[in-house]
């Protein structure tokens, strides 16, 4: 009982901060802004998503098809969680539409944006700044045009870089190099020729 009643109090807070900043972000609306918001917002398709990972895996041969690897298990283990939530929470989205099985809570985009984000940029370093700015890109987008709250976004980037974090711990896409200073296994000794019967004197 204590349990629901400190969810309940930390939910009315959450949900006034949500109001508040989804108003700032629809005050802040400009018409130079809509078209790159609907962009990002389209990127996030599941057709994009593929087609980029296949590319990627075209492109780096071995080891970047292990990256797709890694990149298509965390959005296939993200992307299930945040169906479940969907049901689960059947959240409103802030521009009234009402659907289980599209509810807003948390955001599929937000999630599928920060697996990808985090598995390309573990694999391409200096890419992961840019990476990480192109996914608050299309985060910023589904608030912008009012389909997600705030707390909508931040637990989809949470699930989706957990769901990153595990894929590549379980499925790492090239093997663990050696320690600096060890030595690789020796190779199985050749058998060494018995040493001749010495003839007795």
């Amino acid at each position: 009982m204590r349990t629901l009643l400190l969810v309940l109090a930390l939910l009315g807070p959450i949900e006034q901060l949500d109001r508040d900043v989804a108003g700032a972000v629809q005050h802040a609306r400009r018409p130079a802004l809509e078209g790159p918001m609907r962009f990002a917002s389209q990127i996030g398709q599941p057709v994009v998503v593929i087609g980029g990972l296949v590319v990627v895996a075209l492109l780096e041969g071995t080891l970047g098809a292990g990256t797709a690897r890694v990149a298509l298990v965390a959005l296939a283990g993200a992307n299930l969680t945040t169906e479940a939530l969907k049901r689960l929470t059947f959240r409103a989205r802030p521009d009234g539409s009402h659907k289980r099985s599209n509810a807003s809570f948390p955001s599929g985009h937000a999630t599928s944006a920060a697996a990808l984000a985090w598995a390309l940029g573990r694999r391409w370093r200096k890419a992961a700044p840019f990476l990480g700015l192109f996914a608050l890109w299309v985060c910023y987008s589904r608030m912008y045009l009012n389909r997600h709250w705030l707390s909508d976004v931040v637990v989809g980037v949470a699930i989706g870089i957990l769901w990153a974090w595990l894929a590549w711990r379980w499925l790492p896409p090239q093997a663990k190099r050696e320690r600096p200073g060890e030595e690789p296994p020796l190779a199985a000794a050749e058998p060494q020729p018995a040493p001749p019967d010495r003839v007795a004197g």
